[in-house]
């Protein structure tokens, strides 16, 4: 059980919240989660549920297996970014992560919705 408690925080530290924040997700308490994550409780299949709609590997926390990632849709520039931002350090990776949700919201803000990206092969 420790296990997934461990890639619990893991996956909500890579997205950057608190545990209250992150149990709030999953519809829990913040004691909750820290039971969660220090292996005092397991978590049930609605809040994992929950949690992997806001971004976490769930495969990942039940099984130590990230889900792979299907790059058959990718474009050449978008696998060159993934590449890059994977050989990153991971406080780099969060600054990435920050720049774009800030960016993607400023573009939802001027247009009122997100736009489709051009495909460069």
């Amino acid at each position: 059980m420790s296990g997934i408690g461990s890639r619990l925080r893991q996956e909500r530290e890579r997205l950057g919240l608190s545990q209250k924040v992150f149990g709030e997700i999953g519809g829990v308490e913040a004691n909750a989660q820290g039971k969660y994550e220090s292996g005092g409780r397991a978590p049930k299949a609605d809040y994992l549920s929950r949690v992997a709609e806001k971004g976490v590997d769930v495969l990942y926390v039940l099984t130590g297996t990230p889900t792979p990632i299907q790059l058959d849709n990718l474009s050449q520039v978008e696998e060159k970014v993934l590449g890059d931002y994977r050989a990153m350090f991971k406080e780099d990776q969060a600054a990435i992560r920050r720049l774009t949700s800030s960016l993607a919201e400023h573009s939802v803000s001027l247009n009122g919705k997100s736009r489709p990206q051009p495909q460069d092969s």
